[in-house]
């Protein structure tokens, strides 16, 4: 498919721009030096894998209602390229806790809470590969991405809810959270661009992935009928056998 091509191809270069103006063009960040870049992709990362999921979670119910082989495979791809995303935000923020708060790790709310998302939607793909009928495969999988959901809006309210050292990016936070960003203009627009470029790269990875299922479909389509073919010929008795002998 040449669109999926052109698309890949697009985001890859969106990508190599992204990262060249976070390393050559964004100025450091006064106390925290080098290691502020990783907020550029950090954040995108993690609001998009959000997005990932709430998909999974509206085809989810869409496909309840009304099944279709398609939405299927646009909610496994969205959840398999959002858990991807949600990976990559931990990563980078263990990266970046380390200097910021001189630990790697700590089990403060919002990491917490993430890290139950995440083990959830891994949850989601074992549940797809532990099932072999595809009709009953799509309807668990739709509901555990529907019921799983939970975890998300959980974790975006969890620094709104309950006391944490997170700092709140979008809207407003506790009196009790910490921390805020106060960029320069030209940091502003790199953010922005980190963020349509995750989005075109979630959305590359997702028509990718969704490709791949679709394939894997008609492939498994095919042995179906070809082992169907193969139960239907006629068997040979060995009395027959021995007289055709």
């Amino acid at each position: 498919m040449k669109s999926l091509t052109w698309l890949n191809i697009a985001a890859a270069a969106l990508l190599a721009t992204s990262l060249a103006l976070v390393w050559f063009a964004a100025p450091l960040e006064a106390s925290m030096g080098a290691v502020q870049k990783i907020f550029y992709f950090h954040v995108a990362a993690a609001w998009v894998g959000m997005v990932g999921f709430l998909i999974t979670f509206v085809v989810g119910i869409i496909y309840l209602i009304r099944p279709n082989p398609k939405l299927d495979w646009l909610g496994a791809a969205t959840a398999e390229v959002g858990l991807l995303l949600s990976i990559i935000t931990t990563v980078t923020g263990s990266i970046w806790a380390r200097p910021a708060w001189n630990t790697w790790w700590t089990w403060d709310v919002r990491l917490t809470t993430y890290t139950i998302a995440i083990l959830i939607y891994v949850g989601y793909l074992f549940l797809r590969g532990a099932i072999e009928d595809p009709t009953r495969r799509a309807r668990f999988a739709a509901v555990y991405g529907v019921v799983g959901f939970i975890s998300v809006p959980l974790t975006f309210l969890s620094i709104r809810l309950w006391q944490s050292i997170h700092p709140a990016v979008i809207g407003t936070a506790t009196p009790t959270s910490q921390g805020g960003f106060d960029m320069a203009p030209i940091m502003a627009l790199i953010v922005i661009l980190a963020q349509v470029t995750t989005v075109l790269v979630f959305a590359a990875l997702t028509a990718t992935r969704y490709r791949l299922l679709e394939l894997q479909d008609q492939v498994d389509a095919q042995r179906a009928l070809a082992l169907q073919a193969e139960s239907d010929l006629p068997s040979h008795s060995p009395a027959t056998a021995s007289v055709a002998k």
